[in-house]
């Protein structure tokens, strides 16, 4: 039966609350937040910046929350108002109230929120798990998109190691301190949380997640995406084989472009933001006026 995301207990969300509203106040811009209703539940979108750009979505790695964005959202509003999203069924103050029962229903979800914020065209990034959900939208809900950007897509593109899961699901049983530093330097090497963060995260491991795993996308799904993507892989990424993805993406996707920085891993936007951004809102200004129509 498929599962509702929720904090196991009461204790656990007040908890994470506090640690939500404590890395909140890292936010370095002037925002605005709402609860967008959709049939999943309620979304929880904070925005800021303006400009004369296509608006930009952002969608989460795990644990899920939009505040992961605070160290960027300067940069990447400099043009365009730009949403972040708490995703349904991850950790944050998005709230599920029915189940997804499979992709088609993430992707729905999603277009319930582009549609309830009035947005008829919009950029739409994704960082790990978010690239999944970006992913999911081209695919089955393409009508609202002007680009993707996929920010270390891996499981969609190459088969994620199963080390990587491993070591996921081994942090997830013991989420120690120490297990979680490990596994950082690890998985994203280069990449330094804060205390604000590091108590995120944690708060976060009481939630159970109903977002589930990337699959392979299969040719012909890819073949039939039409609207513009990027897709950026940290070169020493330890999560998949950068080369063999970034193949697949300017092989199969008729517009697909990619970009391999060389050295970084799989936190690769946060190791190296001066080289990632930059080239992020380079493809987005390309395609303000996208020719490209999505089917």
């Amino acid at each position: 039966m498929a599962k509702i995301g929720r904090f196991k207990n009461d204790q656990a969300r007040a908890e994470y609350l506090r640690a939500y509203d404590a890395l909140e106040t890292l936010w370095p811009l002037p925002q605005t937040q709402v609860d967008i209703e959709t049939s999943f539940g309620t979304t929880h979108v904070r925005s800021s910046g303006s400009g004369s750009g296509l608006p930009l979505v952002l969608l989460p790695s795990f644990p899920g929350n939009g505040l992961q964005w605070h160290g960027l959202i300067k940069d990447l509003t400099r043009d365009r108002t730009v949403y972040a999203f708490d995703a349904i069924g991850a950790a944050g103050k998005s709230v599920q109230t029915a189940p997804f029962t499979g992709e088609a229903d993430i992707a729905a979800w999603l277009a319930e929120v582009l549609a309830g914020l009035g947005l008829t065209r919009a950029h739409v990034l994704g960082y790990s798990q978010g690239s999944r959900l970006a992913s999911l939208l081209a695919l089955y809900a393409p009508e609202r998109l002007a680009s993707v950007t996929l920010i270390e897509p891996n499981g969609l593109l190459v088969k994620m190691k199963w080390s990587v899961l491993f070591r996921i699901m081994r942090f997830g049983i013991r989420p120690t301190e120490a297990n979680r530093v490990k596994m950082a330097a690890w998985l994203t090497p280069g990449v330094t949380m804060n205390e604000r963060e590091i108590a995120c995260l944690h708060a976060a491991l009481a939630f159970h997640n109903t977002l589930g795993w990337p699959r392979l996308l299969e040719d012909a799904e890819l073949q039939s995406i039409s609207t513009p993507v990027l897709a950026v892989f940290g070169g020493d990424s330890v999560a998949g084989n950068a080369v063999a993805a970034a193949e697949r993406v300017t092989d199969l996707l008729p517009h697909g472009q990619s970009r391999i920085v060389p050295g970084m891993g799989h936190g690769v936007i946060d190791q190296a933001p001066d080289e990632v951004v930059p080239r992020v809102l380079e493809f987005l200004a390309q395609h303000d006026h996208s020719d490209a129509t999505p089917r």
